[in-house]
């Protein structure tokens, strides 16, 4: 017999008791309700979330909160209490006793009772723990296989490639697109090529400008004739070329009269393709420069692209810097 008060559940056991004072009455069938299950009153919900944690299927922890509330019992009163079917219930408790949680005892019937709530969060911890290193070690068994058979398709050279696959990625305009630049002059082993409007950016990069040019790095600076720049552009762009001619004699600097659809720096273009790298940034004066975004390339063909406009403009749509 099973009754439910509020969120308490109790098993009716009928038990058969000899009446002490009248013995000729015999055997006595009474009902005595002893077995409780479902949450006290004063158990909050942060003592049972970790049933959640245990991977466990509904009516493995409905089985396991019911043992911890009424302690060493079978299993058909255990499914009595909690509502798990007769049918069900000792899949159910072989499946708790074979993860290590509840302790089984011989008889007829069986008798089942959970570990201590301690232990069975030792037992939580060392499951995972298991499953985790048979995880690793199933991955481990098969990794040397995977790498070798993917890897030749991650060292694909540039004609397998589609037309637009690894042609540039992106970075903000401001540190990271500075931080771009410094490496182009950084890594450049013959020519550095500078395409900008007044260069304004030029404080960011003038130590490894001056290790390039230290390492003997040719580089030719291309402005936009002061014509086309605000006074205030115009104005820094003047004293960015005076520094140049001061400190960087070497560097080569002319003025384009032309708009230019892109400015950036690239270095050691090839026209056969074997070498080049650079940055660039589309002319969008409507966009503020902190939502603006520059592309970085490493394809020597894209790179040989950018030189041969860039050495159009310089040798033919340019002229030197005059006095200042």
């Amino acid at each position: 017999m099973k009754i439910k008060i509020g969120h308490t559940v109790c098993i009716g056991v009928n038990i058969a008791l000899r009446c002490p004072i009248l013995p000729e009455v015999g055997e006595v069938l009474t009902t005595t309700y002893l077995l409780v299950a479902g949450r006290h009153d004063g158990m909050s919900d942060s003592g049972t979330q970790l049933f959640s944690l245990l991977d466990l299927t509904e009516y493995e922890a409905e089985a396991l909160e019911g043992l911890l509330l009424l302690g060493r019992t079978t299993a058909p009163d255990l499914a009595e209490a909690t509502g798990i079917p007769k049918a069900r219930i000792y899949g159910v408790l072989d499946s708790l006793s074979e993860a290590g949680y509840v302790k089984v005892t011989p008889g007829r019937p069986k008798q089942y009772e959970p570990h201590e709530p301690d232990e069975l969060v030792d037992r939580a911890i060392t499951n995972r723990r298991d499953a985790y290193d048979q995880f690793k070690r199933d991955v481990d068994s098969v990794a040397d296989c995977f790498i070798d058979s993917y890897s030749p398709l991650q060292n694909r050279s540039v004609d397998k490639l589609k037309p637009t696959e690894d042609l540039f990625h992106v970075v903000d305009v401001g540190e990271p697109s500075e931080r771009e630049t410094r490496r182009l002059f950084d890594e450049a082993d013959d020519e550095v090529f500078v395409l900008t409007k007044s260069f304004g950016y030029i404080d960011a990069v003038v130590p490894a400008m001056e290790n390039a040019v230290n390492r003997d790095v040719s580089i030719d600076v291309l402005m936009l004739s002061p014509d086309h720049l605000s006074a205030e552009n115009s104005q820094q762009q003047r004293k960015i070329r005076s520094l140049l001619a001061d400190s960087f004699p070497s560097i080569s600097v002319r003025i384009t009269d032309k708009f230019l659809p892109w400015r950036g720096t690239f270095a050691d273009p090839d026209l056969e393709y074997e070498t080049g790298q650079g940055l660039l940034l589309v002319e969008q004066e409507e966009v503020p420069n902190h939502l603006r975004q520059a592309a970085v390339t490493e394809n020597p063909a894209f790179v040989a692209g950018l030189w041969q406009y860039f050495d159009l403009l310089w040798c033919h749509e340019s002229h030197p810097v005059g006095a200042l």
